[in-house]
C-alpha cells in the first residue's frame, strides 16, 4: 500500500502540473501530507489534519459512494449570537468547525484549522447513529421484522459462529458477548487489525472477520464497545432492505430532510459502506442530523422511525460502567435526558431537548479517543452551553411580566 501511494503521488504531482494547478486546496493538501497506508490511528497529526477534511478524494485511501442531498434545503437561520469565546477552547481541541443551533438557529458558528462551512469532514464514529438510524428506518419499512431476531437471520455467512445466539438488539446495544479489542493505540487489537483483513472468497471484509471471533459473555450481558458490530449492522441493513447504504440514508433522511449538500460514505475493500465510520458531510448537516433526531425523526413530512424507536435509541440500554452515562442504540446517553453521537479524534453531534440544543463540531485531537484531557474538556464544554443558556434564560423577562 505504501508503495502504492508514493507511485501515484510521484505520477500526478511530478508528472501533472496542470492537474495539480486544478485542484482544490485541501486536495493539494492532502497530497503534500498523503499517508503512507490505510491506518488512520497511527497516521501523524498533519496527515490527519490534510486527510479529515479529504478522505473521498483519493482512491488510494479509499472509495466513497455519494449519499445525495435533494431539492430543498432545511433552513438554518442566524438567531442572537451566543457571547460565549470558544477561541481558547477550539486551539485546545484541535477543532476545524463548531456549530452550535439554538431554537432552530445557529447561535454559534466558528471554523479552525483552516477549514470551513463549505468543507466536509469525515465522521468517524458519528457515523454509528446513523447507522443505527437506518436500522430504525429498516423496521419501520418491515425491511427488518424485530429487533429480537437472530443476526443471522439477515447475515446467514454469520452461521456457526459466537453470533448464533445474539439478537439485532444486541448487536445494536453491543451486548453480543463476543470478544472484542477496541485499543486504538495497539496495532495488534480487532479494530487496528480488521481494517487491513483479507475477505474470503465470496464474504464481505467485516463478516469475514467477524465471524472468526470468539466468545468471552453471554449474549446481552457484557457491554463492550465494537466498531466491528457497527459495521455488521450495516451489512444487515443492506442484506435487509436490498440498497446500499448511501441511497437508503438519501431515501430517509438526507434528500428528504433538506440536507444542503451531498455527502459521501467511504467503502470497504469489499464494496459495502463502512458503517461504523466515515461519512464525509459539512458540519452545518451533521447539525441538520441532530436536528431531525431531536424533532422527532421526521423528514419530508414522513416518520421515519417505528413508534418507541428514537426513545428507546436515544436511552440507556446497556450499561457503560461510567456514572451518569450510558449506551442506547449507537448513541452515548445521559441520565439528564441528553445523548450524543461521537467519534474519534473528536467529532461529536450533542443533542439537548429540554433546552431544544444541538452542538455539532469536528476536530483532530492528539490522540484517537481523547485520553488526555480533550474528551472531558468537550463534555466540560457541552455543560458550560447549558449552564449560559440555563443564565441567559433566567434573566429573561416571562411572558407574563408586565415590564
Amino acid at each position: 500500500m505504501k508503495k502504492l501511494l508514493l507511485a501515484i503521488l510521484v505520477v500526478l504531482v511530478v508528472g501533472g502540473g496542470i492537474w495539480w494547478s486544478s485542484l482544490d486546496k485541501d486536495t493539494r493538501n492532502l497530497m503534500a501530507n498523503l499517508p503512507t497506508d490505510r491506518n488512520v490511528l497511527f497516521w501523524s497529526t498533519p496527515q490527519r489534519d490534510a486527510a479529515f477534511r479529504a478522505m473521498d478524494a483519493l482512491p488510494a485511501l479509499a472509495e466513497a459512494r455519494v449519499i445525495e442531498s435533494g431539492d430543498s434545503v432545511y433552513p438554518l437561520p442566524k438567531g442572537e449570537a451566543l457571547g460565549m469565546d470558544v477561541s481558547n477552547y477550539m486551539t485546545e481541541q484541535r477543532t476545524s468547525a463548531l456549530v452550535i443551533v439554538k431554537d432552530g438557529e445557529v447561535v454559534l458558528e466558528e471554523y479552525g484549522l483552516d477549514f470551513g462551512p463549505e468543507g466536509k469532514w469525515t465522521s468517524f464514529s458519528v457515523a454509528k447513529s446513523l447507522t443505527s438510524t437506518l436500522a430504525g428506518a429498516a423496521i419501520k419499512d418491515g425491511a427488518i421484522e424485530s429487533i429480537d431476531d437472530p443476526v443471522t437471520k439477515y447475515i446467514a455467512e454469520l452461521e456457526g459462529s459466537a453470533y448464533d445466539d445474539v439478537s439485532v438488539e444486541q448487536l445494536l446495544t453491543m451486548t453480543s458477548g463476543v470478544k472484542w479489542n477496541e485499543d486504538y493505540s495497539d496495532p495488534q487489537s480487532d479494530v487496528a487489525l480488521f481494517n487491513d483483513h483479507e475477505a474470503e472468497d465470496g464474504l464481505n471484509v467485516t463478516v469475514s472477520y467477524m465471524r472468526k471471533l470468539p466468545r468471552e459473555a453471554p449474549a446481552g450481558e457484557k457491554w463492550v464497545y465494537k466498531t466491528g458490530e457497527t459495521n455488521l449492522i450495516g451489512v444487515l441493513i443492506s442484506e435487509a432492505t436490498g440498497k446500499p447504504l448511501s441511497e437508503y440514508l438519501s431515501e430517509k433522511v438526507w434528500a428528504p430532510f433538506g440536507m444542503e449538500q451531498d455527502a459521501t460514505w467511504l467503502l470497504g475493500s469489499t464494496g459495502d459502506e463502512i458503517s461504523g465510520c466515515c461519512i464525509q458531510a459539512s458540519t452545518r448537516d451533521m447539525a441538520r442530523f441532530g436536528l431531525f433526531i431531536m424533532g422527532g425523526g421526521a423528514a419530508g413530512g414522513e416518520e421515519v422511525f417505528p413508534a418507541g424507536w428514537l426513545e428507546a435509541a436515544t436511552t440507556k440500554q446497556a450499561d457503560i460502567g461510567t456514572p451518569g452515562a450510558g449506551y442506547g442504540y449507537q448513541w452515548w446517553t445521559y441520565d439528564d435526558g441528553t445523548f450524543a453521537a461521537q467519534g474519534i479524534f473528536g467529532q461529536g453531534i450533542f443533542i439537548d431537548p429540554a433546552r431544544n440544543l444541538v452542538i455539532a463540531s469536528n476536530s483532530n485531537w492528539p490522540q484517537a479517543s481523547g485520553q488526555g484531557s480533550e474528551g472531558a474538556q468537550r463534555l466540560a464544554f457541552y455543560r458550560e452551553v447549558q449552564a449560559y443558556l440555563d443564565a441567559q434564560s433566567a434573566t429573561e423577562p416571562s411572558e407574563d411580566s408586565d415590564g
